[in-house]
């Protein structure tokens, strides 16, 4: 069986090409399955596989064996970190979700066999998949594929906040770019579990959206007033944890300022700062650009990056089979994603669709639809 697949590849003239390629789907082994993919979401981390550092606005069609593709250009101070990338082809997609249509010979494959599973593991992009069992979550059918394509980059990312915050002895959290699909399951998280969070978006309109969600602490990011409405939130809150979505830019250093502020006002004073230990976590990069600190919030201050996977191998698979069950008991409330644009994989490499998904606008998020997607 052959099907097509979304992959990527860095070319050495600093382009980076973006097509479908024709790929043989493998029979299973033992503890795999093979699940014909009904969906998948864009997510920001995807957009970093397909075009890397390529400027957006170079983007032009191109054609691959009869297949739509799409060719950027890569600036020269990038191609530096593309380097290792040149000339290997990858295939795109973290995770989706799909019917089982064949399965291995044991216990976890066959008990997937007929159903409708949410996948995690990269390759999603595709007509099939086949991929160990131990990377799917099985759902009801009253489950659909467009809630269980995002089964796992978002809750999960969400869920590992939460239990981030617990094993670090944390109390509140602050969260950037807080309207994003991410975002709104945290404030739902958050509400379920009484843990105080403090949203930080960029708009008056992002504002109103998650204080009408019931957040009790919405502040905008581009008003005058925020670093005061900052301190006094984390005054009220005690939060010394935050998880930024943005990178770039001095936003981490306003959050880590504020947070020495408000500490200061408890403790004694001393010229190495207060003792409370504050952490702010980078998740994501919608600012590709540096991330500023000026040092003014003391000595006892951490900033460092924050990924889903080496997350779940330090929790360890009693934490993680907790958080992936809550997944499934709640994919259509807390865990429910919203879709602004629905396309096939063949639409979804036009000039057009890569302007608007590639924008990484807060609320706005892409479904591939893969059922006419298939090569023979």
């Amino acid at each position: 069986m052959k099907a097509l697949q979304m992959q990527s590849c860095v070319h050495e003239n600093a382009t980076v090409e973006c097509a479908l390629v024709e790929i043989a789907i493998p029979d299973p082994k033992p503890d795999e399955v093979v699940v014909a993919v009904e969906a998948a979401p864009i997510n920001p981390s995807d957009l970093g596989l397909m075009f890397g550092a390529a400027d957006l606005s170079s983007v032009r069609e191109v054609e691959r064996n009869g297949q739509p593709a799409v060719l950027l250009d890569v600036p020269t101070a990038a191609m530096r970190a593309m380097a290792p990338r040149v000339g290997h082809w990858m295939a795109v997609g973290n995770e989706g979700s799909g019917r089982v249509i064949a399965a291995g010979d044991s216990e976890a494959a066959q008990a997937l066999l007929g159903q409708r599973v949410g996948m995690f593991g990269g390759e999603m992009y595709a007509a099939y998949r086949c991929l160990p069992a131990a990377q799917c979550i099985a759902f009801p059918d009253t489950i659909s594929a467009e809630q269980a394509a995002s089964c796992f980059v978002n809750p999960m990312t969400a869920l590992g906040f939460l239990e981030t915050r617990e094993m670090e002895g944390h109390g509140a959290i602050v969260h950037t770019a807080a309207a994003s699909n991410l975002g709104q399951m945290l404030v739902r998280l958050c509400q379920a579990d009484n843990i105080p969070l403090v949203n930080i978006v960029r708009s008056d309109e992002q504002v109103t959206l998650l204080r009408d969600m019931g957040a009790e602490w919405a502040l905008n990011s581009q008003t005058e007033q925020f670093m005061p409405e900052l301190i006094e939130a984390l005054k009220a809150t005690g939060a010394t944890v935050a998880f930024d979505a943005i990178g770039g830019g001095r936003l981490v250093n306003r959050i880590l300022t504020a947070m020495e502020i408000a500490a200061a006002q408890t403790e004694p004073w001393s010229r190495y700062g207060s003792e409370e230990v504050k952490q702010a976590y980078i998740y994501g990069q919608l600012d590709m650009g540096a991330t500023e600190l000026t040092r003014g919030y003391g000595w006892v201050w951490s900033v460092s990056g924050w990924l889903l996977t080496p997350f779940m191998n330090r929790a360890g698979p009693d934490r993680v089979a907790r958080m992936r069950q809550r997944v499934v008991d709640e994919i259509d409330s807390t865990f429910s994603s919203h879709y602004s644009s629905r396309l096939s994989l063949q639409a979804s490499l036009s000039a057009k669709a890569v302007a608007d998904y590639g924008a990484r606008k807060t609320g706005q998020k892409t479904l591939l639809q893969m059922t006419s997607s298939t090569a023979g």
